[in-house]
C-alpha cells in the first residue's frame, strides 16, 4: 500500500507491463539464468559463505515470473490520506491491535524495558506491516531476490539483498524452505528486508535463532530494537492532530521546517480540541497530507523515526493512530 525506498522496502516502477512483454522476458530469462546463479555463487563464496550454504539455497531457486510482473506494475490509483487511514487503521485491525497488546503484554513490557519503545508502538508496527504475522508473505525469498537481481533494473540493490540472505542461512538463523516474505524481499513478522535483518534482528528466546518468521518474541524485540536504532525516543509522542486557523499559509506545512511548539501557538495552531497546544520543548512539523481540504498533524522527533522505518507520511500517522487507539481502548 506505500511505496518503498529504505534498505528494507518495495519499489515502483513508472509503467505497467504488458503480459507480453513480461512472458517474453520470461522466455529469454529462463535459459540464462542458472549461468547467472553461477555468478552469485562464485560473489558469495569469494565474500566468505560457505559452498555448502549456497549451494543448498539455490537447489530449488527458480526464475518467478510473478516477481516481475508485481514489480512492474503501477498501482490502479492513489488514495488519499483519508481513505489511506480508513484502509489501514480500521476498526478491525485497532480491536486486533488491543487484543495483541493484551495477550503479549509481559513479553512486550520487558522488551520495551530493554529498548525503551512503547509496547503500543511496537505492536502497531507489527500490524501494518504484516497484520500481526497472519500476512507475512509466501514468496520464497531467495528465488524473488534472485529473480530482481537478474531482472537487472535494480540489480546491484537486489544482488547485496541476496547475498545478506545467503549470510543469514549461513548463520543458520532460518532454513531456505522456511525463508519466505513479499515478491520483493521482505521477511517475516518485521517484514524486514535481508540486511535490516543482519542489522537489527534480534535472539529474543535465547535459541541461538534470529527467527522471526516463528519467534513471538524475535519478532516484537526486532521491531522496537529496529526503531530504536532509527532513532525513537522513549516516553515522547509523534505527533497530535491539531487545528489551524483560517487563512493559514499552507507553505509553513513542511517535514523540513522545524519550530518550537511555542512558535506553533504563535501562528495560531491549536490542539484538536481548540485549546493550546501543551508547552514542549522540542521541536515540531506541521503535516497537512491533504493541504489545506484536510486534516493537520503537528509531528516530532518519533514521527521521523517511524518514517526512517518507511519514508511515507501515510504511514507514519498510521503507525501513530493505530497506537494511539490503543491507549484510548
Amino acid at each position: 500500500m506505500t511505496l518503498r525506498v529504505s534498505r528494507r522496502i518495495m519499489f515502483a516502477v513508472p509503467f505497467l507491463a504488458a503480459p507480453s512483454a513480461v512472458a517474453g522476458f520470461t522466455e529469454a530469462a529462463e535459459g540464462d539464468f542458472f549461468a547467472f546463479l553461477a555468478g552469485v555463487r562464485r560473489d558469495a563464496i569469494g565474500r566468505g559463505i560457505r559452498p555448502s550454504t549456497v549451494d543448498l539455497a539455490f537447489r530449488n531457486a527458480q526464475f518467478l515470473p510473478r516477481v516481475i510482473e508485481l514489480d512492474r506494475k503501477q498501482p490502479e490509483r492513489v488514495l488519499t490520506f483519508t481513505q489511506y487511514i480508513a484502509k489501514v487503521v480500521t476498526p478491525q485491525r485497532k480491536e486486533d491491535a488491543r487484543r495483541q497488546l493484551a495477550e503479549n503484554r509481559v513479553l512486550l513490557d520487558a522488551i520495551s524495558r530493554r529498548y525503551n519503545v512503547e509496547p503500543s508502538i511496537i505492536v502497531a508496527l507489527w500490524g501494518l506491516e504484516s497484520d500481526f504475522g497472519r500476512l507475512p508473505g509466501n514468496f520464497p525469498t531467495i528465488s524473488a531476490l534472485a529473480t530482481l537481481t537478474y531482472d537487472g533494473r535494480r540489480g546491484a540493490y537486489f544482488r547485496s539483498e541476496l547475498i545478506a540472505a545467503l549470510r543469514i542461512l549461513d548463520q543458520g538463523h532460518i532454513r531456505v524452505e522456511e525463508m519466505t516474505g513479499s515478491w520483493a524481499g521482505a521477511m517475516g513478522g518485521p517484514q524486514f528486508m535481508p540486511s535490516s535483518f543482519l542489522d537489527y534482528a534480534v535472539d529474543w528466546d535465547g535459541d541461538g535463532h534470529r527467527d522471526i518468521w516463528n519467534s513471538r518474541g524475535d519478532v516484537l524485540a526486532s521491531i522496537a530494537n529496529y526503531i530504536r536504532g532509527l532513532g525513537w525516543r522513549g516516553g515522547q509522542s509523534w505527533g497530535q492532530d491539531v487545528l489551524v486557523p483560517r487563512g493559514f499559509d499552507p507553505g509553513f506545512a513542511s517535514l523540513k521546517a522545524q519550530r518550537p511548539t511555542g512558535e506553533w501557538s504563535r501562528l495560531g495552531i491549536r490542539s484538536i480540541d481548540a485549546g493550546p497546544l501543551a508547552v514542549r520543548d522540542s521541536e515540531a512539523s506541521l503535516v497537512m497530507p491533504e493541504g489545506t481540504n484536510g486534516p493537520a498533524l503537528l509531528v516530532y522527533a518519533n514521527f521521523r523515526a517511524i518514517m526512517k522505518w518507511n519514508p511515507s507520511t501515510y504511514f507514519a500517522v498510521s503507525v501513530g493512530y493505530l497506537a494511539d487507539s490503543m491507549a484510548r481502548g
